[in-house]
């Protein structure tokens, strides 16, 4: 019975510290990856700005075809929103919120099974080569806790998604003329 205990309140002074942890960590996160393309801005801004054409570029779509979209607002750009479900890559909606054609384009993204947003970014600018894409997505996790260990690991759990579908970007954007 005595093992038992020392057993119980290890697992309970454990709990409290990671949580005690989690109360430290940051709630902020950043995601942020770039890429060159061998392409105008222009070039580059017209599969960002229509978010059907994500389709053809980001990783998500790709792991799960059977992925159910939707599209609401305008054909492009400002307003634009896509709202989705999947059973293996989360459920959620992407809303245009902001343009700069072709130098930025800001959304906002919100997932409902984790109540959880965050917005992002791209930002093209001219190199003599073609044009640096750099994508960024950034939030706040809120005051939970455990929350903060999702934020401290977002960079490795969605980075590699960006660096990817960026990736495809290049491949799509320089291969269409």
């Amino acid at each position: 019975m005595n093992m038992l205990k020392k057993t119980v309140s290890a697992v309970l002074l454990l709990l409290l510290l990671l949580v005690g942890v989690g109360f430290v960590l940051p709630s902020e996160f950043k995601v942020q990856r770039d890429i060159l393309i061998e392409a105008t801005p222009a070039e580059v801004y017209t599969r960002l700005n229509n978010l059907r054409s994500w389709q053809d570029w980001g990783v998500w779509f790709k792991r799960d075809p059977d992925m159910k979209v939707r599209y609401e607002g305008p054909d492009q750009g400002l307003g634009m929103r896509s709202i989705w479900q999947s059973d293996t890559e989360g459920s959620g909606q992407m809303e245009i919120i902001a343009t700069e054609p072709p130098k930025r384009l800001v959304y906002s993204l919100y997932f409902p099974d984790y109540e959880m947003g965050s917005t992002g970014e791209f930002v093209l600018t001219s190199h003599d080569t073609g044009t640096k894409v750099v994508w960024l997505d950034y939030g706040d996790v809120g005051a939970n806790p455990l929350m903060h260990y999702m934020a401290l690991m977002m960079d490795s759990m969605i980075g590699p998604d960006f660096e990817t579908g960026l990736e495809n970007l290049k491949t799509l954007v320089e291969n269409q003329s």
